[in-house]
Order: structure tokens, then sequence, then C-alpha cells
């Protein structure tokens, strides 16, 4: 069989799609039943909130700790707003007369449409993501405004505990919204490959699974977070 005929099948086109959201279903799932038997970054960032939320208590001060969670909006803000562009840019392709048409001889003269409508609707639930990371962050400011001082003698200790642990637990839901935008970044760069070959495009969302695996699981930044919090328990001296 004619190796360009098999590349240049449309057959492709259709397996595609289903792949790509497998993966990035599938790989969701491994991580969060991951994240329960191994530390990852969600996972030691998780640790290392709830410590930071139990020595905010201890402060009277709390200057620093609210700067760090507007940094924190900050940054998921910008991704927001960069979001916002990208889709009204997509809009723009998609209803302009401009026909990329060497990016349409594989799924007919409307394939250029289905991917740009593709990476639409990532950006979609990017900017959903975001925005409820940044809502879950004001609720945290929120927590934050409100938490017990440390002369309050009302409140005992596992009255304490348990408020940071929620509080944390705030701040915790707000960092896998912002993950989960980032995510869906790292996959959209993966359907600009479809312009080129859908087989391009099923290596390249391999490649970002990879990556992704990599930068959560295996990465530098990991293992030294992990060192801090055996440090912090007293594990290491």
């Amino acid at each position: 069989m004619d190796v360009v005929a098999v590349l240049n099948n449309q057959f492709w086109n259709y397996l595609v799609l289903p792949f790509f959201f497998l993966v990035w279903v599938g790989y969701t799932l491994f991580t969060k039943r991951m994240a329960k038997r191994t530390h990852c970054l969600a996972s030691i960032l998780d640790v290392h909130r709830v410590w930071w939320m139990e020595r905010m208590l201890l402060r009277d001060n709390r200057i620093a700790d609210a700067t760090l969670i507007s940094n924190l909006e900050r940054n998921v803000n910008f991704f927001a707003s960069t979001t916002m562009i990208i889709i009204a840019a997509i809009l723009t392709a998609l209803t302009s007369n401009f026909e990329l048409a060497f990016f349409s001889q594989y799924m007919g003269e409307n394939s250029s449409q289905y991917k740009l409508i593709l990476m639409l609707a990532i950006m979609v639930y990017a900017f959903f993501t975001f925005t409820w990371s940044l809502r879950q962050y004001g609720f945290g400011s929120v927590l934050l405004g409100g938490a017990p001082m440390p002369e309050q003698s009302e409140f005992n200790a596992r009255q304490l505990k348990e408020y940071a642990h929620a509080t944390a637990k705030v701040l915790d839901q707000a960092g896998h919204s912002f993950n989960y935008g980032l995510r869906a970044y790292y996959f959209s760069m993966a359907v600009i490959a479809w312009f080129v070959h859908p087989i391009l495009f099923v290596l390249a969302t391999s490649m970002v699974v990879a990556v992704l695996y990599h930068r959560e699981f295996k990465s530098k930044s990991l293992r030294l977070m992990v060192m801090d919090a055996d440090i912090l328990e007293g594990k290491r001296k």
C-alpha cells in the first residue's frame, strides 16, 4: 500500500480526536490516583499550604500572607486575561473569510474550522477554570481576613488546626483549578500540530503527556519541596 495514501487517509482525522480526549481525561484521572500513592506537585503543595496556614494563625501581622495570596491571584488573572485574547483571536479567524487552504487538505475544505473550534473549546474551558481559581483565591483571602488572632483564647488548639486545614484546602482547590487551566494550555499546543498532520497531532499529544508527567512527578522542584517537607517534619538533620 502506498505510504503517502495511508498518511493522507481521512481515517486519521476521525481517530485523533477521540485519542486526544481519551489521553487528556485519562491523564487527569491518572494524576488524581497517583497523587494518593506518591508525591507530586499537587500533593506536596497541599502539605506546604497546611503548614503555611498553621503558621499564619500564630502571627499578629498577616500582611505578608495577604500579599502572597494576591501574587497568586495575579498569576491566575494574567492567564485568564490572555485566554480571553486568544478566544477573541480564534473567533475572528472563524468568522473571517480567510481560507487556510494548505491545512485543509486532510479533512476537506472545512478542516481548519474544525480544528479552530477545538482550540476554541479548550480555551473556553481554560477560561472557566482560571476564573474559578480566581474566585477560590478570593474565598481564601476572606478566610485569611477572618482568621482568629493568637491572643483569642476562646479557640482551642483543635479548632485552630481545623480552621488552618480548611483554609489550606480552599487554597488547594484554587491551585488545582489553576493547574487544570495550565494543562489545557499544554494540550492546546498539541492541537496546533493537527494543522500539519493528524499523526503529528498524536505525537504532540503524547509528548505533552510526557512533559506533564515529568514535571508533576519527576521534576527537581518536586524533589526539593519533598526535601523541605521532610526537614519540617524532622526527618532530616
